[in-house]
């Protein structure tokens, strides 16, 4: 939202949020709007996973008249859910939006936001122009995206869109800051907190993870360019830019001056040490080991994700990841100075 304020001064929003049990919209809106820039920004209260997006008819009507460009990316990306409770959101609450995109007379351009993990449980490189190969997937999370990116395959020969795929989203590349401490960030904490050293994965396993100030000029720089119109883009660190789990964890010894990390087979982990070491901690060791399980897939990745197209289209621009290992010290400060987002700091 920012970097389009900044880049289209004309240029007015609509953002859909839902209301929560303690905020509405407005108020969630509110908390991320900077102040000089409120009038450009209307909020409406909706949710994706209903029909017409929960809008009343005159809002949804009043939008399907003036909106230009479309950036969808509502999500659930809790990967324990079921099927059915990922599919109202992602799956459902993509087809309603691609039917709101049809009906708007004036879209110049549709981005869906998806993840390259659609991928699921492959190997090797990983083409733009794949989708479904027979892979299996590792969660809901995974399938329901893959379905609803296939979702939007199936209209961009009358919508005018495009998908985009990001890898896995992390902190600002220059600052570090994040309003997320999940996915790399809970695996970092315990280890930084003595907690934890033993690592049930691959020590050359691929860690692909791009900064969010990266993703957001790739999205805003995608949405106006009609060369990107039908295009599929890895929003990724790719080949050249990603780092291996040893590589990541070595840095994070040095950084935390921690102990040498320990990699072990995940098979015997899982299959072995983990039940047997569950029958003997407690407190918060085993709390670890019940929590970290989520992760386990995330350890023993081998796959690549090819970034042809993203470079075709973003390097022109200037537009490109910026390598992993060059800005690990970033997120790792403001870990440490926000207290794992348990405090607010300033980054002026």
């Amino acid at each position: 939202m920012r970097e389009l304020l900044e880049r289209k001064p004309s240029a007015t929003l609509a953002l859909l949020i839902r209301d929560t049990a303690t905020q509405s919209a407005q108020q969630r809106a509110d908390a991320f709007i900077p102040l000089a820039e409120r009038s450009r920004v209307k909020v409406f209260a909706g949710d994706v996973s209903q029909p017409n997006c929960g809008l009343d008819s005159a809002a949804y009507d009043r939008l399907l008249a003036e909106t230009t460009r479309v950036i969808h990316s509502a999500a659930t990306v809790r990967f324990d859910h079921t099927l059915d409770e990922a599919r109202r959101t992602n799956v459902e609450g993509t087809r309603h939006i691609l039917d709101f995109a049809g009906g708007a007379h004036q879209l110049r351009s549709f981005a869906y936001v998806g993840t390259a993990y659609v991928a699921g449980e492959r190997s090797g490189l990983v083409r733009e122009d794949e989708l479904v190969v027979g892979q299996s997937y590792r969660n809901t999370y995974e399938q329901t995206k893959a379905e609803a990116e296939a979702l939007v395959q199936s209209r961009l020969a009358s919508i005018p869109g495009m998908i985009l795929r990001p890898s896995i989203i992390v902190g600002d590349s220059k600052t570090g800051v994040t309003s997320s401490f999940k996915m790399m960030y809970w695996p970092l904490k315990i280890y930084a907190r003595r907690l934890w050293r033993t690592v049930p994965g691959y020590s050359d396993a691929v860690l692909d993870i791009v900064p969010v100030d990266f993703v957001a000029r790739s999205v805003v720089q995608l949405l106006f360019d009609e060369a990107a119109l039908g295009c599929t883009v890895h929003l990724c660190a790719g080949p050249l830019a990603s780092a291996t789990i040893q590589q990541v964890a070595h840095r994070a010894m040095e950084y935390f001056n921690g102990p040498e990390p320990r990699f072990i087979d995940p098979k015997i982990f899982f299959a072995l040490v983990r039940p047997l070491l569950f029958l003997s901690l407690w407190g918060r060791k085993r709390r670890v080991l019940r929590d970290g399980s989520a992760y386990r897939d995330y350890f023993t990745m081998r796959m690549q994700f090819d970034t042809s197209n993203a470079e075709r289209l973003l390097r022109p621009a200037g537009v490109s990841p910026p390598p992993v290992l060059d800005y690990l010290d970033h997120l790792f400060h403001y870990c440490v100075a926000s207290d794992w987002g348990r405090k607010s700091i300033s980054t002026q």
